[in-house]
């Protein structure tokens, strides 16, 4: 039978952009939650980051040993139930709850467990559909480009929302943001879903992790999500507590052209992947990552520690997907179990990034720039990794796996 699989790839699409929503809309708010009423001290506030990515690493290991025998789509439709249910409690449970701190953090736990499930499962169903197999990695890349423009847009429309009704109308915002995944759980139980393997003939984990290969794999993707989310869950504050600069420029001249210089990345390898030495790429961009961060904690200028944000963006777009594209070439047989850890170690680095930034400046007095610099460690990491891969002669290599 054949199956239009278009259905299935746009809600993916609308799928990463309900991811952004998940980890992006609560960082706007930081420093709303410090104030009254709320008054939540930083280290609560860095603490919803943590929990956040946290239960979505918790999410991407149970799916790495259960979503073939649940099925994908059942799994989706309820990934995009969970996010709506929890976006729609941020704005309830504060009040209901003892107190406002454990009303938010039940709110992003329940979201946390849909986003996880969506991390896990977008990217394979997309990997999966019957497309030209020399294309794939343009595929993946333009998959997460959705992601960059979902952040575009909460950021664009949370602050004309808060420009035109107010910042204390933040919880109507959250409720409206929760319609999104509620229409895609219905978008998605109608599209067609291919799987990556059958079952059974999938590698388990205890294989995957028998490779050097995957090892290597995983902590390019911890590096990727710890480079991408300790610049931009802390942009906003940097540029507000750290530059001085109002709360609307610091969401646009911050984490707003972050995401678009990293979706403009993705949406151009997708372009020309047919002309580009992957590795290469990933390389360059990790060295662009470095002077990126070097520039936006060192520099005494606030427009160019901005800039700095904002080149940040360019440089992480292609680290995530692009490893994702690596994965699925070298290791066919990996099936669901494979993005499911890397998928662990996106979420891992995802946690460790800003919570590495929040303590460190939380620790220290006006210490926002020097919790930024801290940052440098995960891009650098991630260049010694592609090193290693390059030196090993392991990156063209899947006899391991």
């Amino acid at each position: 039978m054949n199956y239009n699989y278009n259905r299935t790839i746009r809600a993916c699409y609308i799928g990463y952009i309900t991811q952004a929503i998940i980890v992006n809309f609560a960082p706007l708010l930081f420093l709303t939650f410090r104030r009254d009423p709320y008054n939540i001290p930083l280290e609560q506030v860095t603490l919803l980051v943590t929990v956040n990515f946290a239960v979505q690493l918790l999410v991407d290991f149970i799916a790495a040993k259960f979503a073939d025998a649940i099925g994908y789509k059942p799994l989706a439709v309820a990934a995009h139930i969970l996010a709506a249910a929890g976006l729609a409690g941020l704005a309830v449970f504060p009040a209901v709850f003892p107190s406002p701190f454990s009303g938010i953090m039940t709110s992003v736990v329940i979201y946390a467990v849909g986003g996880g499930l969506l991390e896990v499962l977008v990217s394979p169903i997309v990997e999966a559909c019957p497309t030209d197999p020399s294309k794939k990695s343009s595929h993946m890349s333009l998959l997460h480009s959705f992601y960059c423009w979902g952040l575009v847009f909460v950021i664009l429309a949370s602050t004309l929302f808060f420009t035109v009704f107010g910042l204390e109308n933040w919880p109507v915002l959250s409720c409206i943001w929760a319609l999104i995944p509620l229409f895609n759980a219905f978008y998605f139980s109608r599209a067609p879903i291919a799987v990556l393997t059958e079952r059974g003939e999938g590698m388990s984990m205890k294989q995957l992790a028998s490779t050097k290969l995957f090892w290597l794999l995983l902590l390019l993707m911890v590096c990727s999500g710890a480079s991408e989310q300790a610049m931009i869950q802390w942009a906003s504050v940097f540029a507000e507590a750290g530059l001085g600069v109002s709360k609307s420029v610091g969401d646009l001249a911050g984490p707003c052209l972050f995401a678009v210089l990293m979706g403009i990345s993705r949406v151009f390898y997708s372009k020309f992947s047919e002309k580009i030495n992957l590795r290469k790429f990933m390389a360059g961009s990790s060295i662009l990552c470095v002077a990126s961060y070097l520039l936006a904690s060192l520099s005494p200028n606030p427009a160019l520690s901005l800039a700095g944000c904002a080149l940040c963006g360019l440089s992480v777009g292609i680290m995530w997907p692009g490893t994702f594209s690596v994965a699925a070439e070298t290791c066919p047989k990996g099936g669901m179990a494979l993005f499911a850890l890397l998928a662990l170690g996106g979420d891992l680095g995802c946690s460790a990034g800003p919570t590495v930034v929040g303590f460190v400046s939380g620790a220290v007095e006006n210490g926002i720039k020097t919790g930024v610099l801290t940052g440098i460690i995960f891009p650098a990491l991630m260049i010694a990794g592609l090193v290693f891969l390059a030196k090993r002669n392991l990156w063209e290599k899947s006899d391991d796996a």
